[in-house]
């Protein structure tokens, strides 16, 4: 298929973006001729050391900024210092993600997967929106296959991304694209080989039950960076606004809208007809 969206000269704020995918993600689109990335991350080291390297490579394309995404007030400094470096954003990647449903960690979890998510797209949609004077642009919203399936072991992880899901879906209708110009995808990756899969035991909500559940259920098909990587850069090239795409066990993104579409049309029913009182 024909690109219908251009990487080459866009500008990129990437959250999570210091390791792992985030950081997959920035070095792709800068491969692909991206024109300047922010990347946000609360890790300053691993941060300052990817910009480093990648400023060696692509000169002064990249540019750094620590932020705690559960914090609104650092998510409101960051993107503030964001639209400074960059001038104009392009392309919003929410990729800041932690998957750890334990007693002291699924607050925090929570604020960074949700919280964090709808505060940055809140501003993008404001800065983007063309019926304001913006220049449209996208925002992607990472999910997860998790958030498709119920996750016994990790029930407020996957129900996190099911919100993800649904707000993306939610706000991507036809007259929300057309009034602002802003293009919304969602990305939903599978078990993937980075560090969010270590030490899973350790996450559970509950240890005792969920441990019981992972004991029965198959090894998980895990995918590569690279493979996450490739269906991002698909989907941004190719999606339709409102899209949902899958990246599962190394095979190519998978545009999965009409399937969701087709999952959600019953409930619909259900709910907007009198079907119920019979």
């Amino acid at each position: 298929m024909t690109s219908k969206w251009e990487i080459n000269g866009k500008t990129f704020l990437i959250t999570g973006g210091a390791s792992g995918l985030g950081a997959a993600y920035a070095e792709s689109f800068l491969e692909h001729g991206a024109k300047k990335v922010a990347i946000v991350d609360i890790d300053q080291k691993a941060g300052e050391q990817l910009s480093e390297k990648l400023n060696r490579i692509y000169t002064d394309k990249v540019v750094f900024i620590k932020c705690d995404v559960s914090k609104e007030n650092e998510v409101q400094t960051a993107f503030e210092q964001s639209l400074k470096s960059l001038g104009l954003i392009d392309v919003i990647i929410n990729n800041a993600g932690v998957m750890d449903d334990s007693p002291n960690k699924w607050r925090t979890a929570t604020d960074v997967n949700w919280q964090g998510l709808i505060s940055l797209t809140m501003k993008g949609v404001s800065h983007m929106r063309k019926d304001e004077g913006g220049a449209g642009g996208t925002i992607i919203n990472i999910s997860s296959a998790a958030a498709l399936i119920p996750m016994p072991m990790l029930p407020i992880y996957s129900g996190s991304k099911a919100a993800v899901l649904q707000l993306s879906r939610s706000i991507a209708s036809p007259d929300f694209n057309e009034d602002t110009g802003i293009r919304i995808l969602t990305l939903c990756p599978g078990a993937t080989e980075t560090p969010l899969l270590s030490n899973l035991g350790d996450k559970f909500f509950d240890t005792k039950v969920s441990e019981k559940t992972y004991a029965k259920a198959p090894p998980p098909n895990t995918q590569s960076v690279r493979a996450v990587v490739e269906a991002m850069v698909k989907m941004y090239r190719e999606g339709a606004a409102g899209s949902i795409w899958l990246s599962l066990y190394d095979k190519p993104g998978k545009d999965v809208t009409a399937s969701m579409d087709a999952a959600y049309k019953q409930m619909e029913q259900l709910i907007w007809t009198d079907e119920m009182s019979d």
